[in-house]
């Protein structure tokens, strides 16, 4: 068989990967939220979303990072590009995105506007945003004095349900961009009216200079200035780089120019440093104040004044290029046109080869998509948090209170990277564990950038000395699930898949790092020394009946059946991880054994530990459940959730030839099997050959997993038409209680927004469905039906009859999580809800949204509404679930 021919885009990463040339110093990496951060907060209280409101941030300098509409930066952000807008009839320029912060939105923070990541490539050489604008001024406080007024049992108030895109009234705003070589880009804007009216419409691509000089006092000031070149207008923006840059504006429109620097006068009623601040733009446009922007045509931020009025139906195209080159010559349009028809046929191709043929076209738009998503959500991530602490030299010291309140420890964070973002809107910061998910279907596109991220949150100036791997801005010493190891294994295994190479030196210096990180977990999370761990947050928000984050009533323990799993599936996979490192370098065998008696003993504990009332099995119900310690007593917390599903995700197969190549590690496994079998009887331990003689390990023996399996499957409980809930339905009509020093806790079951006000309310983890525990507990199935084989059948559903093999139901769940958006009979997608313009609507129906989660009854989506991070999984289960099929089943 002769070897697919490498496409462009391949070639692309390939010199990129090579340093032979930078294809990715130009990205996306522009944020869609800087305000209202924790990096912008420099309060005394720590109120980041009052301390830096919206309202302030069209007049505020931002200190650590910029944002925009459709942003584009190099990779230490010098320089931006974003697209600014304005209907005539709008208070503000519109320049930045608006939504809701925690504090007055009912469900927490939350994006009150439609944008849509609709193309990109790994080297970013074609990209393609679409903004949905509306025509009537924009609802900034119908959509706040709304959404005060409802109480936690309402759905939130979107800014479709102003009415303000009936019959239309709306500009779709597409923003394309084409990279004819790593620092020439070009740029194309599409304004199409789509209402029934002729409606002006003012656009305004614009440049500006990340603020780094107001911070130090010391740093020369960056400069753009208007320049004329072939007859093109143009702006040279020029600091102390080793070549400036140029953006070539066709049309010849008006330049403007201000500072990039805080309106003091407004904000503080203080001197500016500037007459020209960062709304002198905004003045201008909207307030018509010509003496708002420089007369002298420089500054730090520019901007190009395009005006239409636009006819119904009639669309405007604008093109640009920012470039360090000399402009070619010729027609400049024709001449980008030419770059975008190339580089859309080369992304194209890219993708031909990664989205499989047999897929239906809705199947492979929603694939490219969420690819696509993942892509867009890089950002760059400016954070240096001894800085923070401590203030800027040309600043007033920040208050006291800082140096002893978030993130003081944690002074060596020091954080100035490309990194994947789980949404760049509503979480402009990086979250650990699901980055680790992220990296899963980024690994189909971009292998390189995979690893680069895994590898750089182990990093001595990411990791803490201590081996805590930081967990989100918010709050880096709190705990997330230990998932690195599992993505860093899979990650290695995808990239060796599809590119034949067996990447061992990334692997490597993954585990090494991460046996610091394991031994952090041991000494810091197992307070009684008993292989039971208790470990807070651990990415499960507000499943149980206390905030794990915080003390526990009465100062007891909650022993955690899901901490302890997370614990025994992190021994597996630094198991799986020393055993292949073991093939060239025996000397790995002894960590692996290490490893594995590890496992033996918290599996043991998991098991077996307490009496048959008070272990984290109950062997009554079948189920796993958290336990709490209190004044001497034990008693289960017996709530049916995702906390005794967790359980299954601890399982790893052993081939027998592999085995066998490693005989210290053998025989050790064996005179354990021999000498303890007080620790081994109970749980799958090696004991017996399965399928193909395959070793089996794993938290659960196959008459516990029978049971679980029992409850997860019913259509009462766990399983849904869309995937597996995280709480079960049953709770629905028996919530569960707990009364505790004369305060009742209770959850009950919320298939959508959590009514709960723990973790400030924005936490849904009682009854949604959440693509990352889902996409564990089937690659758990399909690890388990590895060993079993056609042996092992379960019915699906529980109560139906219907016997499939484990193999079968992680594909069913596969099917169901891909059914949230794919076209159902009716031609409509769950995951759109029941607003009709979604489901229906001409120019939306085809535009998709990655949600955080989704509806456990109706899979309407939910939460961020861009979380293409871990719902960014989909494009692996669709990939997978087309090449495990015999058939067109999507």
């Amino acid at each position: 068989m002769s070897k697919r021919r490498q496409s462009k885009e391949e070639k692309r990463l390939k010199e990129a990967a090579e340093r032979r040339a930078d294809w990715k110093q130009w990205g996306p990496y522009v944020s869609e939220r800087a305000w209202g951060t924790v990096r912008e907060d420099y309060s005394a209280d720590g109120s980041a979303w009052d301390y830096f409101p919206f309202e302030d941030s069209h007049l505020r300098a931002y200190r650590w990072n910029e944002d925009g509409i459709a942003g584009i930066c190099d990779r230490r952000q010098t320089i931006c590009f974003a697209v600014a807008l304005w209907n005539g009839r709008d208070p503000i320029l519109k320049e930045r995105l608006f939504g809701l912060p925690g504090p007055k939105g009912n469900h927490g923070e939350d994006v009150k506007e439609y944008y849509y990541y609709l193309d990109n490539t790994p080297s970013h050489s074609y990209m393609k945003f679409l903004y949905k604008y509306p025509q009537a001024e924009f609802p900034y406080q119908e959509l706040y004095k709304e959404n005060a007024a409802r109480d936690k049992s309402s759905r939130e108030y979107e800014l479709i349900d102003t009415g303000i895109f009936n019959d239309d009234r709306y500009f779709d705003v597409f923003v394309e961009y084409a990279k004819a070589a790593p620092e020439d880009i070009c740029v194309r804007i599409t304004a199409v009216n789509r209402g029934p009216e002729t409606a002006p419409l003012h656009v305004l691509p614009t440049a500006w200079f990340r603020n780094t000089w107001t911070w130090d006092g010391n740093e020369k000031k960056p400069d753009a200035s208007k320049t004329v070149q072939q007859e093109t207008s143009a702006v040279l923006l020029k600091k102390d780089l080793q070549s400036n840059y140029t953006l070539y504006c066709d049309e010849t429109p008006d330049l403007l120019f201000c500072e990039n620097e805080t309106n003091d006068q407004r904000l503080f009623n203080a001197e500016n440093a500037s007459p020209y601040t960062k709304d002198a733009i905004g003045e201008y446009i909207v307030s018509g104040n010509s003496n708002a922007v420089n007369p002298d045509q420089k500054g730090t931020k520019a901007a190009a004044h395009y005006r239409f009025d636009l006819e119904p139906g009639e669309s405007r195209e604008i093109c640009l290029r920012l470039t360090e080159l000399p402009l070619p010559s010729g027609d400049f349009r024709k001449s980008c046109e030419a770059i975008f028809d190339r580089r859309k046929a080369e992304a194209d191709e890219f993708y031909a080869a990664i989205i499989p043929p047999n897929l239906s076209d809705d199947a492979k738009s929603v694939m490219r998509q969420s690819l696509a998503g993942l892509l867009w959500s890089k950002q760059y991530y400016h954070y240096v948090v001894k800085t923070w602490l401590e203030g800027d030299p040309a600043e007033p010291p920040p208050p006291k209170q800082r140096l002893s309140g978030r993130n003081n420890e944690w002074k060596h964070l020091y954080n100035d990277e490309i990194i994947s973002m789980p949404d760049k809107w509503e979480y402009p910061w990086y979250a650990a564990w699901d980055l680790a998910f992220h990296c899963i279907p980024l690994a189909l596109v971009d292998p390189d950038f995979a690893k680069r991220q895994l590898i750089l949150l182990l990093r001595e100036w990411y990791m803490h000395p201590n081996g805590q791997v930081p967990a989100y801005e918010w709050a880096f010493g709190d705990v997330n699930p230990p998932v690195h190891a599992w993505a860093a294994l899979r990650v290695y295994q995808i990239d060796k898949k599809k590119t034949g190479i067996a990447d061992r030196e990334f692997l490597e210096k993954v585990f090494h790092k991460l046996l610091l990180n394991f031994t952090w977990w041991v000494n810091r999370k197992d307070t009684e020394g008993n292989n039971v761990f208790e470990g807070g947050f651990l990415g499960l928000d507000n499943i149980g009946v206390f905030d794990r984050s915080k003390p526990l009533p009465g100062g007891g323990i909650l022993e955690q059946s899901d901490g302890t799993s997370w614990m025994a599936m992190y021994c597996l996979n630094m198991l799986a991880i020393s055993l292949e490192l073991a093939r060239e370098d025996k000397a790995y065998e002894d960590v692996a054994s290490k490893f594995f008696e590890h496992f033996v003993y918290i599996s043991d504990a998991m098991n077996n530990l307490g009496n048959d009332e008070t272990e984290l099995w109950n062997e009554h119900d079948g189920f796993y459940y958290d336990v709490l310690h209190l004044n001497g007593d034990q008693f289960p917390i017996k709530l049916r959730s995702m906390v005794g599903l967790i359980p299954l995700f601890a399982v790893e197969t052993i081939d027998a030839a592999a085995l066998a190549d490693l005989p210290d590690f053998e025989r050790r496994t064996e005179w354990f099997l021999k000498n303890r079998p007080d620790l081994t009887d109970d749980i799958a331990c090696m004991q017996a050959s399965g399928r193909d003689g395959r070793r089996l390990l794993a938290l659960v023996n196959k008459e516990r997993l029978r049971r679980v399996l029992e409850t997860m499957l019913d259509e009462d409980e766990f399983l849904s038409d869309h995937g597996i809930r995280s709480l079960s339905r049953f709770h629905k009509d028996c919530p569960y209680f707990l009364e505790f020093d004369q305060v009742e806790h209770r959850v009950d079951y919320e298939p959508a927004e959590s009514r709960s006000g723990m973790f400030g309310g924005n936490s849904n983890w009682r009854g949604p469905v959440w693509f990352p525990v889902n996409y564990l507990l089937i690659e758990s199935l399909q690890k388990f039906d590895y060993y079993f084989g056609s042996d092992f059948t379960v019915e699906f559903p529980t109560g139906s009859g219907k016997m499939l093999t484990l193999w079968q139901v992680s594909q069913e769940l596969e099917k169901r999580l891909c059914s949230l958006f794919l076209r159902n009979q009716n031609g409509e997608r769950p995951a759109f809800g029941d607003c009709p313009a979604f489901q229906h609507g001409e120019h939306w129906r085809d535009n998709l949204l990655f949600h955080e989660y989704f509806d456990g009854d109706t899979g309407r989506g939910l939460g961020a509404n861009h979380q293409t991070g871990w719902t960014g999984l989909i494009a692996k289960i669709i990939k997978q679930t087309a090449e495990y099929s015999d058939e067109d089943n999507l």
